[in-house]
């Protein structure tokens, strides 16, 4: 299916490149990765080869220069070959790196961001805790100032690339007096001491990309990793999931495209009553509702990129794309199952695969429950 949307000869070139590497590379893998909860790490390598880890940042911190459309392009492409791969990507792209580069001090740019842009090394975002998921001000994990250190305790939970990343952001409180205005922002390098992993998690989809655990026991960070002023942690991790829902709504696009892609098929290849089924007319209502709604939700996500990338207001706009396209992706990919009939209930196909990979959209980076919440409130202060 094409993307229904006039894309520069640039961007249709990456789109092609990134197709191309996805339906060789990534798309055979998928099922191990599925079935064996680990990624082949070659798999980021020949990514970052491509200049894919950062293609959306500029090339004086190695990445590749391109704007926000050209990575959610990406990050569909991704996705449609594997969810698990994807989480990864995403989370690396608009968590991981995205808080130093809008966020960091040039000699914090200098210093990570080489290494996060060219792929070198992977990033992270940590920022749920137990007690602590939508309502995010409830943060408990402690970072006492103690001279030219942050003493930091306490738990993180939920943290994608947790244990491949090499700089993890997160979030503690400084000053607890002062709630969200109490929270800020800190960068802990892999191998400090007291920063520890935990569990991985086992997850219903996506379930090659690592989700971790992360303990703080008197872990002493340095002043220097603080990103931003003390106690804008809160405003500045805001900032950073408007951009990160955009790319989880790509990567909703690219299960739902995944999914629609292999019913169609199947459709037309399964045969009862002495013809393919894609000639009754209640799987060709599936297969219709289904393509409609994924073109529908690829304007919405690709919409809200093009108006980051022009300086425009997109908090609202990142939150529809993500409620809708996470949405879509769940019901397709639902329908998809049904299309399969009693193989679509098994690992013989990939339909089952599809439907559980997209319910994480639904849920990370802020639930649908919440994108109705972000959306109404943008609404009424309009």
């Amino acid at each position: 299916m094409g993307t229904h949307i006039a894309l520069s000869d640039e961007h249709l070139m990456l789109q092609k490149t990134i197709r191309e590497f996805a339906d060789k590379e990534i798309s055979p893998k998928a099922k191990e990765v599925d079935k064996s909860g680990k990624l082949p790490m070659d798999t980021y390598r020949g990514l970052a080869e491509l200049g894919f880890m950062g293609v959306c940042y500029p090339e004086e911190y190695e990445g590749a220069g391109f704007d926000t459309l050209s990575y959610i392009i990406a990050a569909e492409e991704i996705a449609r070959a594997c969810g698990s791969t994807a989480l990864g990507y995403v989370a690396h792209i608009s968590l991981g790196t995205y808080p130093i580069f809008a966020d960091g001090n040039d000699e914090q740019k200098k210093r990570w961001l080489p290494d996060l842009c060219s792929g070198r090394e992977m990033g992270a975002f940590a920022l749920t805790e137990p007690d602590a998921g939508s309502d995010a001000s409830a943060t408990k994990t402690m970072a006492v100032r103690d001279g030219d250190h942050y003493v930091v305790n306490g738990q993180k939970i939920y943290c994608t690339n947790g244990k491949q990343a090499n700089t993890v952001v997160f979030t503690a409180m400084t000053d607890k007096e002062k709630g969200c205005d109490g929270i800020s922002s800190l960068v802990v390098e892999k191998g400090t001491p007291g920063f520890t992993y935990g569990t991985k998690e086992d997850k219903l989809g996506c379930r090659g990309s690592e989700t971790m655990v992360l303990f703080f026991e008197d872990c002493r960070i340095p002043v220097e990793n603080r990103i931003g002023d003390e106690g804008q942690g809160y405003r500045l991790f805001l900032k950073t999931l408007d951009g990160g829902r955009i790319s989880i709504g790509a990567m909703a696009l690219g299960i739902a495209q995944a999914g629609y892609d292999a019913a169609l098929q199947y459709s037309k290849e399964r045969k009862q009553f002495g013809k393919p089924i894609s000639a009754f007319q209640l799987v060709q209502s599936h297969l219709a509702n289904m393509a409609t709604e994924i073109v529908a939700a690829r304007h919405m996500v690709y919409d809200a990129a093009i108006r980051k990338d022009r300086g425009l207001p997109f908090k609202k706009e990142a939150a529809m794309a993500k409620l809708y396209a996470s949405e879509v992706s769940q019901r397709v990919t639902n329908a998809g199952v049904q299309i399969h009939g009693g193989v679509g209930y098994t690992t013989d196909a990939p339909a089952e695969r599809f439907l559980r990979d997209a319910k994480l959209t639904q849920i990370g980076e802020g639930t649908s429950e919440i994108q109705r919440i972000v959306i109404a409130r943008q609404l009424l202060n309009e």
